[in-house]
């Protein structure tokens, strides 16, 4: 962290001696860091870790500095940041930025942890009380360009930031602005001559400009009643607001004359001088901030340390990042390789075994070390090899090896891996191998009508909007939901979640909340689902079908928290079901000819397991007379015979009785169930009346998951939670729902993955792999393609497999039942059993 001081002679020389050694033209980066975190933030979705830490905006720093990097291969790279102090501004403007929201926690604890980011990348960081971000780089960017005039230096700057206010920075082509224009990708680069083009004046006139406009965004008034164009022309006229207001007072006539004002105009220009002064300076960077600066005395590439990037983004859990890191070190030999090279030269670097490429029982290893890994710690969901490497600490997977075992035999978790997850290794790959059969005809055909679906849901929302509009840009969508149809007012605006930019946000969640308000909310959904269909599955999977016509999607044994299985490329766990447009999707997953597609899945599993588990006497009842357990607990929870169960009724009990397995609260509940707050709580406090064992449960399994940091499965699988130590309370909340929840889903995927197993084994030992061979495992279903004639000798052992897993476990006497379905394709499937 650099110290703050003021500048003084020694300083100064200091900076002249650095930038004077540098023969060749250079480029120093510098950072407007809280403008780009604020941009991620509200640019990207609430990404969080698997520990509750949100990391959404670090991410969105993360990338756009590598890419930073990558375009622009610094020489130097500087951090400036704001400080939550009032500055000299606030000072003088006590409502400066006022009517800015107050900052999210989730945004606070980001911008703590963003300084973690440059100082894993050797970034160095400015900042100093009373004073902005805005004013360490004016005050940088006039260090250096002093140096340059006088010929000791060449350094082009680059201020890369997420708003305009640093433009008035820029000056030719040695001081750009690399900013964004939407989201953390779209980026333009400003020179002089943009700036020009843009406006019509140079940057230096940007703070005369706001000076008459005003910028909303930091509560700057400027002259009430002038507006952009107004103040455009005055600038391109005078440049200043000193030289305007000079030539105002010389000749009255002349000015009104040269400008065009209006008689109301130059009115409100000639009684506003004081208020676009002022606004002008606290819309000007300052450029002499009590600051001590010079450049580092080795360029930033020779003191990175690859291993510590590598080491938080680990941290952060961001994946797919760990991997750019070296290609963005090593890319075309280009900077940076010479640091990438000492690490991996380094005798105590990790390596995977060269054999991992030759054997294919290496192959098996690594696969078992890092399930075994994540066994160890749930969070790291899906680990690589050198996740594996990096957590042991060696640089062979022979003796990485020795540490996951020992691990697992610490935490007592060794059982788990040896009979629940290592033997299912070679069947999941059989699965990706074997693949499922895809009608890509139909798809084509689904694809032609779903596209003019779309077109034509795409004309009625334009209809009702009254205006022809990009649907999928959400800044033109909320123009016309909340200004055009001023929408938000029934569902209460104030409740509709805010973009960085204080529009109101257009997600589904936001939407949902507005149902009923417009017919085009309706339509607007309705438009995404088909859309997301589209993009997702139905125009991209026959792209992903191989020359055996079957679609070989990875599944991942690691793949969540939680316990369950997962699948990528593409994700076949998340096909709606529950909408006819989402249904017809797995028509086009078909049986070969002969074949039969078989699903069999495990009937209200989570429920039947939270009866376990918590020894509710009423669930347990009602599992074991076989009532339906929805209208069961509805007629408990109305006090009603069950045959005077309404559909209404059915439905309220189906919402809370899985919610309640979520950590599902009232305000959740009341936005699920429809009505009023109070009937909300009304009928939260009747279910845990109703079902007390359940709520001992819940609460106990909620306290024991704080105090010993993790919960445990009916098989012993243990999930992690580090969110309960958080100082920041949506964190800790978090943690207590994802804790109350944890072991029934994650009970609900050991017993498929040991019914896999099983069922693997059975087909193996039994000779009929050729028979009836899994293809598709969804949560609690698997499905799988028999052969016609087997089908009464295979499914019903299949059955009784699948509804043994619990031997040897107390269920309380609640039974387990699996329903079947069989049919030619995956979404016309009839029960067996007819």
């Amino acid at each position: 962290m650099v110290v703050m001081k003021k500048t003084d002679k020694k300083s100064s020389k200091k900076l002249t001696d650095n930038l004077s050694s540098k023969a060749e033209p250079q480029t120093l980066v510098l950072l407007d860091s809280h403008a780009i975190i604020h941009r991620a933030y509200h640019a990207l979705p609430d990404f969080s870790s698997s520990t509750g830490m949100p990391t959404g905006a670090l991410y969105g720093l993360s990338t756009m500095l590598m890419g930073i990097i990558e375009k622009f291969h610094p020489d130097f790279v500087i951090a400036c940041y704001d400080l939550p102090q009032p500055t000299y501004r606030h000072e003088a403007y006590e409502a400066y930025k006022g009517t800015r929201q107050k900052t999210d926690d989730a945004l606070v604890e980001q911008l703590k942890n963003s300084r973690k980011i440059f100082e894993a990348f050797s970034v160095p960081m400015y900042d100093m009380p009373g004073f902005e971000a805005d004013d360490m780089l004016g005050t940088i960017v006039h260090r250096i360009s002093e140096t340059n005039k006088k010929g000791e230096t060449d350094i082009k700057i680059i201020i890369a930031s997420g708003d305009m206010d640093t433009m008035q920075l820029i000056d030719g082509d040695k001081v750009l602005v690399y900013t964004l224009k939407k989201g953390i990708k779209d980026v333009v680069v400003y020179d002089e001559l943009a700036v020009l083009s843009r406006f019509g004046f140079a940057p230096l006139s940007l703070p005369d400009y706001k000076g008459l406009r005003g910028d909303p965004s930091d509560n700057i008034i400027g002259i009430k009643g002038i507006g952009e164009k107004t103040a455009t022309t005055l600038i391109t006229l005078y440049k200043t607001i000193e030289a305007m207001y000079e030539a105002l007072k010389k000749d009255e006539a002349k000015f009104k004359k040269d400008s065009g004002l209006t008689d109301r105009m130059f009115d409100l220009i000639k009684n506003g001088e004081e208020e676009a002064r002022f606004s002008k300076m606290l819309a000007t960077i300052r450029r002499d901030a009590p600051i001590t600066f010079s450049l580092p005395d080795k360029k930033w590439i020779d003191q990175v340390n690859i291993e510590k990037v590598e080491g938080l983004f680990r941290e952060f859990e961001f994946r797919s990042l760990v991997t750019r890191v070296k290609e963005v070190f090593t890319k075309n030999g280009g900077k940076g390789y010479e640091v990438i090279k000492k690490v991996e030269d380094r005798s105590d670097t990790p390596k995977p075994d060269d054999s991992i490429k030759m054997s294919e029982d290496d192959q098996l290893l690594a696969q078992k070390l890092t399930v075994g890994l994540w066994v160890v710690d749930s969070n790291k969901t899906n680990p690589s090899v050198e996740d594996v490497l990096f957590f042991t600490k060696k640089d062979t997977l022979s003796e990485a090896e020795k540490v996951i075992i020992a691990d697992l035999e610490k935490q007592k978790l060794l059982h788990v891996a040896e009979e629940i997850e290592w033997p299912l290794i070679p069947v999941v790959n059989l699965m990706h191998d074997v693949g499922v059969k895809i009608d890509v005809g139909y798809l084509k055909i689904l694809a032609g009508e779903y596209h003019r679906q779309l077109s034509k849901l795409e004309t009625k929302i334009w209809e009702l909007a009254g205006n022809e509009f990009n649907i999928n840009s959400p800044k033109q969508l909320g123009e016309i939901l909340f200004n055009v149809l001023s929408l938000g007012a029934k569902s209460g605006k104030s409740k509709i979640k805010k973009t960085a930019t204080g529009a109101m946000s257009t997600k589904e969640s936001e939407l949902e909340k507005m149902r009923g308000e417009h017919p085009i909310i309706d339509f607007v959904l309705e438009y995404r689902e088909l859309a997301k269909l589209l993009s997702t599955y139905i125009d991209t999977i026959p792209t992903l079908v191989a020359e055996d016509g079957r679609l070989h999607a990875t599944f991942l044994l690691a793949g969540t928290t939680t316990g369950r299985m997962a699948s990528q490329d593409p994700n076949l766990q998340n096909i709606p079901i529950k909408t006819e447009l989402g249904r017809k999707v797995r028509n086009a997953f078909v049986a070969e000819k002969g074949f039969k597609l078989v699903a069999i899945d495990y009937s209200q599993i989570e429920l039947r397991i939270a009866a376990m588990l918590s020894k509710d006497e009423k669930l347990i009842q009602m599992f074991k007379s076989g009532i339906d357990i929805h209208t069961g607990v509805a007629s408990q929870v109305f006090k009603v015979p069950e045959g005077e169960v309404t559909k209404d009724m059915r439905r309220k009990a189906k919402v809370i009785n899985f919610g309640i397995l979520y950590g599902m609260g009232v305000s959740a509940l009341k936005t699920n169930l429809g009505g009023t707050r109070e009937e909300a709580q009304d009928f939260y406090n009747t279910y845990f009346e109703t079902f007390p064992g359940l709520a001992h449960y819940l609460n106990e399994t909620k306290a024991e998951a704080e105090r010993k940091g993790f919960t445990e499965t009916m098989f012993d699988r243990r999930r992690h939670f580090q969110g309960f130590k958080s100082p920041l309370p949506f964190i800790r909340a978090m943690a207590e729902r994802m804790a109350i929840n944890a072991p029934i889903q994650g009970t609900e995927g050991d017993i498929v993955k040991i019914a896999m197993k099983n069922v693997h084994n059975y087909l193996k030992n039994e000779k009929l792999l050729d028979d009836a061979r899994l293809i598709l495992q969804v949560h609690d279903e698997l499905v799988y393609e028999v052969r016609e004639k087997m089908l009464p000798t295979i499914i019903p052992k299949i059955r009784k497999i699948m509804e043994s897993v619990f031997e040897g476990k107390e269920t309380h006497g609640v039974p387990v039942i699996t329903e079947v379905e069989v049919g030619d394709n995956w979404g016309e499937m009839e029960d067996f059993n007819k």
